[in-house]
């Protein structure tokens, strides 16, 4: 390895270990940093239109946290009502799992062995208990610290600011960085970037409208088949489609769940699977063949590798980064790949 590689890759290593040495406070600059790549095109557009930077950018920022502000006042309060009511029933579903569920398991799993049901039902008790108690001390402790408080409303008051200031230089950055590329090669990096930057635009835009439409699809259909908790399990199926199949097996599990509680019988289930069909059907057939193509060509093995990855490696923050950075190796793996089938060593016999 030449100097010039060996340097490289300590800067590499550097950065990763200064990644993972500031990963608990660079959530809000992760999120900030998204919603500027997302608010950049638009901020561009106006530009185009004779429309001054700033101003462009304050119309950009203001339609951005609107957005989100709208969305926040109509969900809250409809997702406090849902938990509400969920916190209400605990009791019964304890009750429900104990006299129903765990009889009905017995009987079925009698070919199979013996089933211990009163071992089955204290162990339950104890996990559940268990699951309580440290909900009640991590709440305890949060709201026994005021740091934990303040820490959180500096985020919620950081992403803004940091967002508003990445709008208004995002294009001065991006000049910085490619004036810094070296000359001989900058052809070939700006290439690079701009494919990059494809890649990312299809992740991120295209998944974050997939998710958003899922969400409105399982929640139409739920709640047209009358189950009682379908808001929290369409937002929950949702936010967790980004990896593949996760958001079908845990809304299957959970919908066909809460429908067997309601209605104390499986005649519910049909309808659910139903509801699941159509929508996997239109997020492969319609979603995501036009919101986000196949330019990202992540195997679905690969996308979930990474976010547990990112997760293991770097917390909430790693799940954030997981896609991306795996998207981006993925685009630098193409051209060593096309590189190498050009060189000699490919080509010898």
């Amino acid at each position: 390895m030449d100097n010039n590689n060996s340097k490289y890759f300590l800067i590499f290593i550097a950065f990763v270990g200064m990644v993972y040495l500031l990963s608990p406070i660079l959530m809000p600059f992760l999120s900030a940093a998204l919603l500027a790549y997302l608010g950049d095109p638009l901020a561009d557009w106006l530009e185009g239109k004779k429309w001054q930077r700033s101003w462009a950018v304050s119309l950009v920022f203001a339609v951005i946290f609107m957005g989100i502000t709208a969305i926040l006042v109509i969900l809250v309060p409809l997702i406090e009502q849902q938990f509400s009511s969920l916190i209400e029933k605990v009791p019964a579903i304890i009750g429900w799992v104990k006299e129903t569920v765990l009889p009905w398991l017995q009987v079925r799993l009698n070919s199979y062995g013996s089933l211990d049901v009163d071992k089955l039902q204290q162990t339950l008790q104890e996990n559940i208990g268990g699951a309580g108690s440290i909900i009640a001390s991590v709440l305890g402790s949060i709201s026994s610290s005021g740091m934990a408080f303040l820490s959180g409303l500096a985020n919620v008051v950081l992403i803004p600011v940091v967002t508003f200031y990445f709008l208004r230089d995002w294009d001065v950055m991006l000049a910085h960085i490619h004036n810094s590329f070296p000359r001989g090669i900058e052809a070939r990096l700006t290439a690079i970037m701009r494919e990059v930057d494809t890649v990312l635009a299809a992740f991120f835009k295209g998944q974050i409208l997939v998710m958003i439409s899922l969400s409105i699809i399982y929640y139409v259909g739920l709640s047209l088949v009358g189950l009682e908790f379908a808001l929290l399990i369409s937002l929950l199926i949702g936010l967790v489609s980004f990896v593949p199949y996760l958001g079908l097996i845990v809304g299957v599990f959970l919908a066909c769940g809460a429908s067997a509680f309601q209605l104390h019988d499986a005649s519910g289930i049909l309808p659910i699977l139903i509801v699941f069909a159509i929508a996997q059907t239109l997020e492969s057939v319609v979603l995501t063949p036009i919101l986000v193509g196949d330019r990202i060509g992540l195997h679905p093995v690969a996308v979930i590798f990474a976010v547990m990855a990112g997760g293991q490696l770097f917390g909430f923050t790693g799940v954030l980064l997981g896609l991306p950075v795996a998207a981006v190796l993925l685009v630098l793996l193409r051209h060593v790949n096309d590189q190498y089938k050009n060189s000699e060593l490919y080509k010898q016999t």
